[in-house]
């Protein structure tokens, strides 16, 4: 039962990370069109922007996609598990000190800092039973 939780938990991981993929492909005036729903301001086209965003999407894609890897297959990668649970973490409190000091909406902010924070707690909690299989 635990182990099943962890890779469910290691799915939801991996589907807010991989998220991201569409700031791979979408065109810039999708992608901030986005951007602009998801609380920003108006953004100025700028070839350093869109290759920061497609940067930062890859980046994040791939690490969904490694949350799926290791939820597909838990016990074989039972020593990365709590390596990226406590990542997780790290990112929640990340964006908890940054959203904070800039003064953000609670929109996204609260649910991306939330998903980190609650995400990699319970990876770390749930990391050992990939060890032992239970």
């Amino acid at each position: 039962m635990q182990l099943r939780l962890l890779r469910w938990t290691l799915v939801a991981s991996g589907i807010a990370w991989a998220a991201s993929v569409f700031g791979i492909f979408l065109p810039w005036d999708a992608a901030e069109r986005a951007l602009v729903g998801l609380g920003a301001g108006a953004i100025p086209r700028d070839p350093m922007l869109e290759y920061w965003l497609r940067m930062a999407a890859g980046a994040f894609t791939f690490v969904g996609i490694w949350f799926f890897v290791m939820a597909a297959r838990p016990r074989t990668h039972a020593a990365a598990i709590p390596w990226f649970g406590a990542l997780m973490v790290a990112e929640g409190i990340v964006l908890l000190v940054s959203g904070t000091r800039l003064g953000l909406p609670p929109f996204p902010f609260a649910a991306d800092t939330g998903v980190c924070l609650a995400g990699g707690v319970a990876i770390l909690a749930l990391s050992p039973h990939a060890r032992s299989g239970s």
